[in-house]
């Protein structure tokens, strides 16, 4: 699917530019008002704004040198100061944070820059070694949580996502992210932090856009491309220049054209017009190189904010500084808002603690967990969950594997305790087997937390692909199961227990929902039974046999913003008295909706769960199946956790697992009652 996606962004960016992208065009000029001094000792690749928010007129300009290191330039292009370091090559920064590509020793060196004294300080606490040369690289700042980020580039397509956290020590470490790649080298990309979205030149190919976000769909779209587009030939710096709606910009260098094109972030990055950098009618750059756009004052000279353009000539190499004021009126368009504003995020932010072994099937494998809650040692309490390529696994709460069943494609799972079998009361598990269209069906055993097959023969469920599953036990005691088929069918059937001591499924009841559904669960205190359709909404019905198949919105996805299609695990967190909380995967936009589990489900809100760099454990993307429960688990797990599904497993890059969250977590961040 997403190299379809992929080949679908491509060919269709590709024909608006092949049907008028390729046209003459003429470009308005531009002087600038300022230069830094040359480098020392040649090579001016990249430069970066120091930006002093208070005194912005006091900003620095921060240019790498090659092997001069990072030079320093107040306004008036002076060099004040020079950070030796390797070989120079990329430079971006946020606030007094500076990340350099060093390509010498290939590896990103992080510092931070005191206005006062004019004297930069080394931070990482460890050489962040990339393990090629590298070519550039830029830094993103997540408007949703705040975290930061460097992505590095290298001449074979290399695209590393590192994320940047603090210490104890108050100095910054780095994990690898995401791992994306180019078909050929990349050397400049910038990132929008009110946005998201990161831009990449390859330089053989034209300008990418993707989403910053590690968890995101790697996706990328074309915004233009070499010869067939706007661009002459390779594609150079980028620069974005946000001015809210009333002017929002990515400026990119059409080197071989002598150009600046300038694209419109407001139309979906379309393409605006471009300018030549003159003095006295004639082109001022012979090697223009890296872009840096700031669109805030910078002193009296930049109102509007300032284009930084650095000249890589053989003689004379420096950084062109440039007025944004001057670049939007020879364009003849508005320079943006000096300080647009962005909506406070609305998503409670938790880490996860505990993650699983990644399965052994590659692709999208994980699908579904269900948590066994011991009843005489919390600590010992396990979670069953589903490889869809293989079988079942059992995991204890540290993430470590206990069994592995390798029965056939389970894709979803459940439990009950509580089923009366052979002579004793033990644990029943059900799972949706896609091998043989069947119901497997397990019992879990306390001592030795493993699981037995008990089923009485295949169980057949007469579906053309048995999908979603989930449990009910009913107040008389009698256990059921509930298996949907992609068509939008969901079929009941009890579950009875031989005299032999096996199981067998007694079907008993048909239920049709218009499109696919998959996440279910059944409240076995209410007889409520809640369905996700995937597109549509997520569905209340009765669970007994004999209710009436009249059922009710708890919420559809197109009345609430919170929610991005597919709807996919569904879970309970019950407490006393039928009050608790359900909690829904919302998989487009990976994020968990939580709705009352009392009265007519009222939304609460939404959570997302975010990557911890202290302990390595990234977040959870394009989550299916989820399980929560509010008995205790152990110390640390007191009331209980929630453990989902992480369909990307990003970092580091790994096959597909589970993570848990406890729930004292969610609810501190949500304000939910305990």
């Amino acid at each position: 699917m997403i190299r379809l996606r992929t080949l679908f962004a491509a060919t269709s960016a590709l024909t608006l530019l092949i049907s008028g992208g390729a046209l003459a065009q003429t470009s308005a000029t531009v002087s600038p008002i300022g230069a830094t001094a040359p480098t020392a000792r040649g090579g001016a690749n990249a430069a970066a704004l120091l930006y002093n928010a208070a005194d912005p007129g006091k900003s620095v300009i921060a240019a790498t040198g090659e092997l001069g290191g990072l030079e320093f330039h107040g306004l008036d292009g002076a060099r004040t100061g020079t950070l030796p370091g390797g070989e120079t090559y990329g430079v971006d920064a946020r606030g007094d944070l500076i990340a350099v590509l060093d390509r010498k020793e290939g590896r990103i060196r992080l510092s931070r820059y005191d206005f006062a004294t004019g004297q930069a300080r080394a931070v990482e606490a460890r050489p962040l070694l990339l393990g090629y040369a590298g070519e550039g690289l830029c830094l993103s700042q997540s408007a949703r949580d705040g975290s930061l980020y460097v992505f590095a580039l290298g001449g074979e397509g290399q695209l590393d996502q590192w994320l940047l956290y603090p210490t104890a020590d108050g100095k910054l470490d780095g994990r690898l992210a995401r791992r994306l790649h180019l078909s050929s080298e990349a050397k400049y990309c910038v990132s929008d932090d009110a946005s998201g979205a990161l831009y990449v030149a390859q330089q053989a190919v034209g300008i990418w856009r993707y989403d910053a976000d590690p968890e995101a769909e790697a996706v990328p779209t074309i915004v233009d491309i070499n010869r067939l587009g706007r661009l002459a030939g390779e594609t150079g710096g980028l620069a974005i220049l946000n001015g809210g709606a009333e002017g929002d910009y990515l400026v990119a260098v059409n080197a071989d054209a002598g150009d600046y094109n300038v694209y419109d972030r407001n139309t979906g990055d379309k393409f605006l017009g471009a300018f030549r950098i003159q003095a006295n009618g004639a082109d001022l750059l012979q090697k223009p190189s890296g872009l840096f756009g700031v669109r805030a004052p910078v002193g009296a000279s930049l109102p509007a904010g300032a284009l930084l353009v650095t000249d890589d000539r053989k003689v004379g190499a420096n950084t062109q500084v440039l007025s944004w004021n001057d670049v939007a009126a020879a364009l003849k368009v508005s320079p943006g808002q000096a300080a647009p504003t962005t909506a406070p995020g609305k998503l409670a932010l938790v880490q996860a603690t505990m993650e699983t072994r990644p399965v052994d099937h590659g692709g999208d494998a994980a699908d579904d967990p269900a948590i066994y809650v011991h009843p005489t040692d919390p600590a010992r309490s396990v979670i069953v969950a589903t490889d869809k390529k293989g079988g079942l696994l059992v995991h204890d709460l540290t993430g470590k594997p206990l069994q592995y069943l390798p029965d056939g494609k389970m894709n979803n799972v459940d439990l009950r305790q509580g089923f009366k079998l052979g002579g004793r009361t033990t644990t029943l598990v059900a799972a949706s087997d896609r091998t043989h269209k069947s119901i497997a069906l397990y019992t879990l055993d306390a001592d030795t937390r493993l699981l037995t097959e008990v089923a009485d023969g295949v169980q057949a469920t007469g579906l053309s692909d048995p999908y979603g599953l989930c449990m009910y036990r009913n107040r008389k005691g009698a256990t059921f199961v509930f298996i949907s088929d992609p068509d939008g069918g969901v079929r009941q059937w009890k579950l009875v227990a031989t005299p032999a001591g096996k199981v067998r499924a007694e079907q008993v009841r048909d239920l049709k929902f218009d499109t696919q559904t998959e996440g279910c669960v059944a409240d076995d205190e209410t007889g409520a039974l809640y369905v996700a359709e995937e597109d549509v909404a997520l569905w209340k019905l009765g669970a007994e046999p004999s209710a009436e198949a009249t059922r009710k919105a708890v919420t559809r996805v197109a009345d609430n913003s919170a929610l991005k299609n597919d709807l996919e695990g569904v879970g309970i967190y019950a407490q006393a008295g039928g009050k608790g909380y359900l909690v829904v995967s919302s998989q487009g936009n990976n994020s968990y909706a939580v709705f009352r589990r009392e009265g007519d489900n009222a939304y609460v809100g939404s959570f997302a769960v975010i990557a911890d760099g202290a302990t390595g454990i990234d977040g959870i993307s394009e989550t299916d199946g989820l399980e929560v429960t509010s008995a205790s688990l152990g110390a640390g797990l007191e009331a209980g956790a929630f453990v989902a599904q992480d369909g990307r497993n990003v970092s580091p890059p790994e096959n597909q697992n589970f993570k848990l969250v406890p729930w004292s977590a969610i609810a501190a961040k949500m304000g939910l009652k305990p």
